[in-house]
């Protein structure tokens, strides 16, 4: 197989380092099969369209695989790299094995034993989109950036229907005060503003993902980025500003400029899956100010040099944002007694816990995919 072969996948991002992972991939798995690589595109339920060195096909997970997976985080996920096994004379193929994450954006899934969710892989940038309309929420944001930092992707904050406010200076300055270091933009894909501010994040190959709350405008900015209608979009109710789930599955498209994006359905309430890095990151300046308090186990209360209420005292630490710091710190301790609670009861069920895909080192000096194919 020659890279020319492999024209489908370089236009989802395939590249040196994926080149790598499958032929360390392929030294793991039996050689009497025909594996080829696959980018996950889309995913409905525990079926998957995917996009191959032949073209785009069907596919779903092996029984043995589905018999190994841990926990559902391990299943593949939108924006995945998988070795699938095209089957002989049909649009279908089989997923043998999920190629290592390089970031992966999850939340918790609904339910009472707790599990993650993961809503994409394999992205380089999170566009996290709030519009400028009723439901505007710093706290929201603030949400969205624990787990986008603690993904491994890089944040970047769109704060969409600009034309709807008439001030979106003053609104992004307050975003950037909540998100130190992050980008934010204020754009209008009615009155086709700020799309030049964009382009940078949108180079060929180069995966980004949309997430958001209903009505925030995800699906009309991938339209206005992709410059035609390739997602369905709704109206949303104006009294509220609530909108509907226009997007009902996680699907990969490719732009015009050869950026690939992931749009995901909106949601009510993000909830935060094992984010204690990404907590740490989205509020950093909380951090550092409670690294100066003269006790370095502050409870950040009454203590006699506390930083952080001296802070909030002299008003350069928002209150609602300190609030939004502590009532995070509780939800993620609760959520960590939970899991270790399910670990146990697993464990005395004889069962295999689950967690995340850790990162795996690759071998720079290995050889090409392609030649481990050609011996």
């Amino acid at each position: 197989m020659t890279n020319q072969n492999m024209k489908p996948l370089n236009d989802y991002g395939w590249n040196e380092d994926w080149d790598r992972a499958a032929k360390e991939a392929l030294q793991s798995i039996q050689r009497d099969k025909r594996l080829v690589p696959a980018r996950i595109v889309a995913q409905f339920s525990k079926q998957y369209r995917i996009v191959t060195p032949d073209g785009e096909m069907t596919a779903a997970v092996t029984g043995k695989y589905e018999y190994e997976a841990a926990s559902k985080s391990d299943f593949p996920a939108v924006g995945d790299w998988v070795m699938v096994e095209p089957l002989q004379g049909e649009p279908r193929a089989v997923i043998h094995q999920l190629l290592p994450r390089k970031s992966a954006f999850s939340r918790r899934e609904a339910g009472s034993v707790p599990d993650e969710q993961v809503i994409a892989a394999n992205i380089d940038t999170v566009f996290i989109v709030n519009a400028l309309n009723k439901d505007f929420n710093i706290r929201k944001i603030e949400r969205y950036l624990i787990a986008v930092w603690e993904s491994g992707a890089q944040p970047v904050v769109l704060l969409t229907k600009a034309d709807l406010c008439d001030s979106p200076e003053s609104h992004a300055a307050l975003v950037e005060a909540a998100a130190p270091g992050v980008p934010v933009h204020a754009v209008s894909s009615l009155l086709d503003q700020g799309k030049e501010q964009l382009q940078g994040y949108l180079t060929p190959g180069t995966t980004v993902a949309v997430t958001g709350s209903s009505g925030a405008g995800k699906s009309t900015l991938l339209n206005w980025l992709s410059g035609q209608d390739v997602q369905r979009v709704q109206s949303i109710r104006e009294e509220d500003a609530r909108g509907r789930h226009t997007t009902t599955h996680r699907e990969l498209f490719v732009l015009p400029g050869g950026a690939i994006m992931v749009d995901t359905p909106g949601m009510r309430e993000l909830q935060l899956w094992e984010s204690e890095d990404g907590w740490e990151a989205a509020f950093a300046d909380i951090s550092s100010l409670a690294a100066q308090c003269r006790f370095h186990d502050c409870r950040h209360e009454k203590e006699d040099g506390c930083a952080v209420q001296e802070a909030l005292q002299a008003g350069t630490l928002d209150a609602d944002r300190y609030a939004n710091y502590r009532k995070t710190e509780r939800e993620l301790a609760h959520q960590a007694r939970k899991e270790q609670a399910n670990t146990r009861r697993q464990k005395k069920q004889g069962k295999k816990p689950g967690g995340k895909h850790a990162a795996r080192s690759r071998n720079a000096h290995a050889g090409s995919y392609f030649e481990l194919m050609d011996e």
